[in-house]
């Protein structure tokens, strides 16, 4: 019997908890743009002994993959990942991170179109207080709405959604290859696309070496490491057990960011964030549990 795991999602949820304290720095120094970019090259660089194999494993699969594969690098990597840097000039430390957690919700509506795998309406009973919750975190006051919130909001929940489409594409791409060949593929491909972005932008490449740490740990801590503790302990952690562990994410990023980043979240943001938290995690719970799924695969 493998051993349950648990215990190591929650150390990588942990770890991507201090992501906030890791990129506002740099984000206030640094374009969005730039700090993506270098994270990219720096993640490349440590997995550069993996990059043939996964090569070679990409070109035995069809086009289908090779999309999936572009998608999830360029987009689920370089540019969601820019727009989440990008929410944190506009926004405060922790609401970016916290709605992070609306990506299951949008994994599952992806995972509709994509996979083929249906939703019960009862499935609503989960997304609208999840998205309800949003809501109230995003804004300090829920009925006078700031632009410059809002666009903090539209670029975090953008993010959010860009990640889940990576995590469906990548459910699609993992027949075919292994999820270390899809963590480098997903590296390897974003850091052409994120290299574009500072360009179009007109940001710098170059950055100083007072940011080199920083970016170092960012790349390497809530990124790369945690990352590679999530799937290895996915692999022999129930659902249900995992979903609860990845609390230690907000929770992490909120100590954090009231601890060390000034942060202060009035008492409607701590109910959306409870919110959020609950409704996702109630949904992953009820997978796992329930008598009548939400979310039911297609048949082979």
């Amino acid at each position: 019997m493998t051993k349950d795991r648990t215990w190591l999602v929650a150390i990588a949820a942990a770890l991507w908890g201090t992501d906030g304290l890791l990129r506002l720095p740099l984000a206030e120094k640094l374009p969005a743009a730039t700090v993506v970019f270098w994270e990219h090259v720096l993640v490349v660089l440590v997995l550069s002994p993996f990059i043939p194999r996964a090569v070679r494993a990409l070109r035995k699969c069809g086009p289908k993959e090779w999309l999936a594969v572009l998608v999830i690098g360029g987009g689920s990597s370089a540019l969601a990942t820019a727009m989440f840097t990008a929410a944190f000039k506009l926004g405060d430390p922790i609401t970016p991170l916290v709605l992070q957690k609306l990506q299951p919700v949008f994994a599952v509506v992806a995972a509709f179109f994509v996979l083929g795998e249906r939703i019960r309406p009862g499935y609503a009973l989960f997304a609208v207080p999840a998205l309800i919750g949003a809501w109230l975190l995003a804004f300090r006051d829920p009925l006078h709405i700031q632009v410059a919130a809002a666009k903090a909001a539209l670029l975090a929940i953008g993010a959010a959604a860009l990640w889940a489409a990576g995590t469906v594409l990548g459910r699609l791409v993992s027949a075919e290859l292994e999820a270390r060949d899809v963590t480098v593929l997903r590296f390897t491909v974003g850091l052409p696309v994120a290299a574009v972005i500072v360009a179009t932008q007109g940001a710098a490449f170059a950055v100083g070496w007072d940011n080199a740490l920083g970016l170092g740990l960012l790349a390497l801590v809530p990124g790369l490491l945690a990352l590679s503790l999530y799937y290895a302990g996915l692999r022999s952690t129930p659902a249900s057990r995992a979903t609860l562990a990845e609390l230690a994410f907000p929770v992490t990023a909120a100590v954090l960011g009231v601890s060390f980043l000034d942060a202060r979240l009035v008492a409607t943001q701590w109910i959306g964030l409870t919110i959020v938290v609950v409704a996702v995690t109630a949904l992953g719970w009820h997978e796992k549990v329930g008598g009548k799924p939400m979310v039911l695969e297609p048949a082979i």
